[in-house]
């Protein structure tokens, strides 16, 4: 059965006017108004019925005048502050205010995902009469009154430049690679006329402590409203509360990831969150290596054993290391090894690096006490912990080293890497086992083969520092699957 889309043109006067107030009606059940016009609210439902039963839009939600003499309105909020909400609403405000804007986000899924169709989103918050059209193969958003809302993606800065706008909202400012070149252009494209006041920037976003967002708060045009995820509770999930805020609760990045405050770098601390890169998947691997940095006892005052999971893809100086997994805990020997010798068969690991501080045959003998077969390969600790960990602080500071999944994954890794402070702090479990782990991987980075002593077999070495073994005569099957994987190595 077939449905004519135009049939409601044959009705009579009255009946279309009834599906139309019955659609209107629709669309009110699911629209709840932002902005009251209550001084001072605090955006929690008003006792009295003036149809404010509802949470909505906190003093921090809401935006400065608009004839104001400021460029950039800056939301600097905590996971879950509310800031999408924020953005969306005062976008829907600003449109009837202007001829053109621009929206723009890290990336184009970015922009489409969570700034316009995301739950919190441009049409998930428009009133029902305004809302715009979409059209998602023009990124582009058309309002009733005919204000554009052109929609471009951070990772073509380029394209902003020939724009027109007199308002534009900049999501995740502070996780945009090229956000020197974004914010050149679109101050550029700030050139419509406005009726009152003067073109603006709304940007919201998580803070990092990077050049250009410290630079904007300090900016005397920026006018900073600082958003706490504790603000916003009301209308978080259960889930949340227990996955975000259990992970960032009580840990230095929480003032960055829960109370929206830029963290400040600490004096003597070899890394800074500007340093972290984040990718939510490792792409195809040539080599893994689960590192390890045994305690040197085993009770409730001993230290944890740190164990770090990291893999490396590349070729000569083209190369990047992916840190994995941070597994650190108090364990025992038995209980470190085992976790170890497990996290090899989850990633597949050509071998454990461990250190051999406190034995290279005793720890040698613990791991193969758990699985005879383990690769592992003992290093040294002779140099002290910052001449070792300032090669891998230089690989972060050129973008070769990534954490894998999302901000906050690796939140005691990253909190420890952020304050400790050589000859101060103390030792630093999950560096040292991160800092062997990629000296390890980026040791033998160039390619090439070598002659195993007493061995009747070579070792070639991949592009990314793996060590494949590959026999003189012929190549069995097994050793053309060990080459296709990547995975196995000889230990040194």
């Amino acid at each position: 059965m077939s449905i004519d889309p135009e049939a409601f043109k044959k009705w009579d006067k009255a009946s279309q006017e009834t599906a139309l107030a019955m659609l209107q009606a629709r669309e009110h059940d699911t629209y709840k108004p932002f902005f009251c016009p209550k001084p001072g609210c605090n955006g929690k439902p008003h006792e009295s019925d003036d149809g404010w039963d509802h949470n909505h839009a906190r003093k921090d939600q809401r935006p400065p005048s608009w004839a104001g003499d400021w460029l950039t309105f800056l939301m600097m909020s905590g996971r879950g502050g509310g800031k999408t909400m924020a953005g969306s609403n005062i976008t829907h405000g600003v449109a009837k205010r202007v001829k053109e804007m621009a929206l723009i986000g890290v990336t184009g899924p970015d922009l489409r995902e969570t700034m316009v169709e995301g739950p919190s989103g441009i049409l998930a918050t428009a009133p029902p009469n305004f809302r715009p059209i979409w059209e998602p193969s023009r990124r582009r958003l058309v309002w009733p009154n005919g204000c554009i809302g052109h929609g471009f993606s951070a990772e073509e800065p380029d394209r902003v430049r020939g724009a027109t706008v007199g308002f534009a909202w900049l999501d995740e400012a502070a996780f945009i690679d090229k956000i020197q070149e974004v914010w050149m252009n679109l101050l550029l494209a700030l050139r419509e006329m406005v009726a009152v006041g003067n073109p603006h920037v709304m940007i919201t976003t998580t803070p990092r402590a990077t050049k250009f967002m410290k630079e904007l708060v300090k900016d005397p045009q920026t006018i900073l409203h600082r958003v706490s995820t504790y603000e916003n509770l009301d209308n978080l999930s259960s889930v949340f509360r227990q996955t975000v805020l259990s992970r960032f609760e009580g840990t230095r990045m929480g003032q960055q990831e829960l109370y929206g405050e830029i963290l400040e770098d600490v004096e003597g601390a070899l890394w800074n969150t500007g340093m972290f890169n984040y990718e939510k998947e490792a792409p195809a691997l040539a080599g893994v290596v689960v590192s390890v940095d045994p305690a040197g006892s085993a009770n409730k005052k001993s230290d944890e054993t740190g164990i770090i999971v990291v893999g490396i893809v590349g070729y000569g100086n083209d190369f990047k290391c992916y840190v994995l997994e941070d597994a650190t805990g108090k364990y025992t020997p038995k209980g470190w090894a085992t976790k170890a010798v497990m996290l090899r068969e989850k990633y597949n690991a050509m071998a454990v690096v461990v250190e051999r501080n406190y034995g290279g045959d005793m720890v040698k003998h613990t791991l193969k006490s758990v699985e005879e077969t383990v690769p592992v390969i003992t290093v040294d600790s002779r140099k002290g912990k910052e001449i070792r960990a300032t090669p891998v602080v230089g690989l972060y500071e050129q973008g070769k080293v990534i954490h894998v999944g999302e901000r906050g994954d690796l939140v005691d890794l990253e909190d420890e890497q952020t304050s400790w402070i050589p000859g101060e702090s103390p030792s630093p479990n999950r560096i040292d086992s991160l800092v062997h782990g990629v000296t390890h991987l980026t040791k033998y980075r160039g390619s090439g083969k070598i002659t195993v002593p007493g061995r009747s077999m070579t070792e070639e070495r991949t592009p990314g520092g793996v060590i494949l073994p590959t026999r003189r005569a012929g190549v069995t099957q097994a050793a053309k699957t060990t080459r296709r994987r990547s995975t196995v190595a000889w230990p040194r």
